[in-house]
């Protein structure tokens, strides 16, 4: 893919393209309407911008979506409004963590403005030099998309079927972000109860790297939490799909709902240290006790 359009270009969306950009594209993203920290990423990734989405529709032979999943629809919907009006017809591939059924409403959304969709779903933090980020891949056309993988990035097709690249991410990201939401839990309780050396002890036992690197996930998860609500409420959705109970998955989107009204939710996740303190982050997340043993 020799032009590429991001859409939009955050912490993820901003490496993406820069990973394209390292494989010799030309990258292009709008930042309309966009925040302050949203200019400074698609600056620093040196992504060329373009007025608006239209002039992005017009140019790219590929768009990617990489935004929050409740935004998915509505970039789907201004898509097809963009192609209607540019005449342009660029492959399109969503990488937000989305449901399969989510995922089969946006193809649809596109095909009837004449668009295809390649379904994604991306597992692993934004790609750079010495790091590959791993993006699922399903649709007609996802073999076409993972031949001209760009470096950095490292595209697997699972199969023709819309949804099946988001079916993966829905069953990773319950364990991995649902862990987190547990963990959150669990250390801010045993905190307020003054026994969180204990805890910590305990659990070092059977996740020695999951407990010592405790402080930076929790302080980036929490500073991620808005946008994860959306993805809990995607997850529950796609449980239920299959004849589960949505409970678990909209509590979690609840106990993110809480992390992102915490002091800490204001940061940027780029604005975090390598090695925070566990007892300031839990402090934070809402602790009303400090250390007492």
């Amino acid at each position: 893919m020799r032009i590429v359009g991001i859409v939009s270009p955050g912490a993820m969306g901003s490496a993406v393209g820069a990973a394209y950009l390292a494989g010799g594209a030309r990258v292009l993203t709008t930042l309309a309407g966009r925040s302050e920290r949203t200019h400074s990423l698609a600056w620093q990734a040196g992504l060329e911008l373009a007025p608006d989405l239209d002039a992005v529709v017009a140019e790219a032979e590929l768009v990617l979506s990489i935004a929050p999943p409740d935004q998915a629809l509505a970039i789907a919907v201004a898509l097809a409004e963009a192609a209607a009006r540019s005449g342009a017809r660029p492959l399109v591939s969503d990488w937000n963590a989305v449901s399969p059924a989510t995922a089969r409403e946006l193809a649809g959304t596109l095909e009837a403005a004449g668009l295809e969709l390649v379904d994604g779903s991306i597992s692993g933090g934004p790609p750079r030099a010495g790091y590959r980020t791993r993006v699922y891949l399903s649709g007609g056309r996802a073999s076409e998309l993972a031949e001209a993988a760009p470096p950095w990035l490292d595209l697997r097709v699972v199969g023709e079927e819309i949804g099946l690249a988001s079916a993966v991410k829905m069953c990773t990201a319950s364990v991995y972000k649902g862990y987190t939401a547990l963990l959150a839990h669990a250390l801010t309780t045993a905190h307020s109860h003054g026994v969180l050396a204990e805890v910590l002890d305990d659990l070092h036992d059977s996740f020695p790297r999951q407990i010592d690197g405790a402080a930076r996930l929790l302080a980036v998860s929490t500073a991620k939490a808005g946008r994860y609500v959306g993805e809990m409420k995607e997850i529950a959705a796609t449980q239920a799909g299959v004849g589960l109970t949505p409970a678990l998955f909209d509590a979690m989107a609840e106990a993110y709902e809480h992390l992102a009204e915490t002091p800490l939710a204001a940061e940027s996740p780029e604005s975090i240290p390598d090695a925070p303190e566990l007892r300031d982050v839990l402090e934070q997340l809402g602790a009303d006790a400090g250390e007492r043993t």
